[in-house]
């Protein structure tokens, strides 16, 4: 399937926009991004495989995923993309991109789900771990992780993904943070989270405070995601544009 414009599109697809618990029926986080030199994912939730195929997008296309942190809802895919990876006997090098520990919870969420399955050493796997505000350079993008404010256990990120001319910032989990001012810098395109509408709840921004700082946010497009119901709910109250399951956006 093509889904390129011409050689210097980027098409974004929206794999899931829901909370962790795929409130309004949303998937898990995930986004997909076809570029000029590939393609990668940014965070991978449980139904990543299923949404890929729903929307026609070949996990033997996905060079590299991109992980904010350890959240199920974030990363819990990726056992399944391995496994039907090893099924289809793919070859083609794979890069995973996460804080430190990715490799040895994958192992564990192996022994937990399928006992017994080799996976991993069928694979042509690089685990490469990220240190906060270090850029991390690969041929075809450079991702720098920047400390946001959610569980300090799941090693919380922003990201700044660099391919091509393109920049794209993604929140990660948070509360409100004066670095998201820096995450969003002369992006591209900003995802940015807004679980709530008005309400409170520490690691996760609300419609309402992330209102008070848009104007400091000096990107060219704008997505919330990660909605709660109670987001849902206020969406004709939402001035913003919104992410949905599906949504495509030519960068």
């Amino acid at each position: 399937m093509q889904h390129q414009e011409n050689s210097n599109t980027h098409m974004l697809t929206v794999i899931g926009c829901g909370d962790a618990f795929s409130s309004g029926g949303n998937a898990q986080t995930c986004f997909h991004v076809q570029s000029p030199s590939g393609a990668f994912l940014i965070d991978c939730g449980t139904g990543t495989l299923a949404g890929l195929k729903k929307n026609g997008l070949p996990l033997s296309e996905v060079d590299t995923i991109i992980i904010s942190h350890f959240h199920g809802d974030h990363y819990g895919g990726l056992p399944y993309l391995l496994l039907d990876a090893a099924k289809e006997k793919r070859e083609k090098p794979l890069t995973i991109i996460s804080p430190p520990g990715c490799e040895e919870k994958i192992q564990q969420l192996f022994e937990l789900l399928y006992p017994g399955t080799v996976v991993l050493d069928k694979l042509n796997l690089a685990f490469v771990s990220y240190q906060a505000e270090e850029e991390i350079s690969l041929p075809h993008l450079s991702v720098i992780p920047i400390p946001v404010s959610h569980k300090p256990e799941s090693q919380p990120h922003g990201i700044r993904i660099r391919t091509a001319d393109k920049i794209i910032g993604y929140s990660g989990d948070t509360s409100w943070t004066e670095r998201l001012v820096d995450i969003a810098a002369d992006t591209d395109l900003f995802i940015c989270e807004c679980c709530f509408y008005d309400t409170e709840v520490d690691g996760h921004l609300n419609y309402l405070e992330l209102s008070k700082h848009i104007d400091r946010f000096s990107a060219k497009k704008i997505l919330l995601t990660h909605f709660d119901e109670e987001m849902i709910a206020h969406m004709n109250a939402v001035a913003l544009p919104r992410a949905n399951d599906g949504l495509r956006l030519v960068l």
